[in-house]
């Protein structure tokens, strides 16, 4: 049996590769960074923007007063949780009111889309109507 010597450069950068490609096939662990990113970047520009923090603090769980569609059942619950939980809406009222030079629709736009990008750093993702604990990133404990 030959014993073959790896340089400590070589094998380093095999190993770092290896943990690369490993990583990217993981959706759940990139739909978390994604919503990290998303997160951060939303505050970022809401401090940019000069929006007022308490407003932030008062309107950041905002997008969760939609779960009380489970109160009704489970198929209604996950359609209104899933509507006010994709960056499209934020999106397209970010659009909205840079184009229109509103102030407030941008600052709530930027403070929505950190509430989606907490809730997918945190593993929450959109529902299925089977169980609200079933969501497209994985089943929640």
């Amino acid at each position: 049996m030959a014993l073959y010597i790896v340089p400590i450069t070589e094998y380093d950068q095999s190993n770092s590769n290896r943990y690369a490609r490993r990583m990217l096939i993981k959706p759940s662990l990139l739909l978390h960074i994604e919503g990290g990113a998303l997160f951060a970047l939303s505050i970022l520009f809401y401090q940019r923007s000069h929006g007022s923090w308490a407003l932030f603090a008062a309107t950041f769980l905002a997008p969760d007063l939609l779960m009380a569609g489970y109160l009704i059942n489970e198929q209604v619950g996950a359609a209104l949780y899933n509507l006010v939980h994709t960056v499209t809406a934020p999106v397209i009222v970010l659009a909205a009111g840079a184009l229109t030079s509103q102030r407030a629709a941008i600052a709530l736009a930027l403070i929505w889309a950190a509430h989606i990008g907490f809730d997918r750093l945190l593993g929450y993702g959109l529902k299925y109507p089977t169980n609200f604990k079933d969501t497209h990133l994985h089943r929640v404990r």
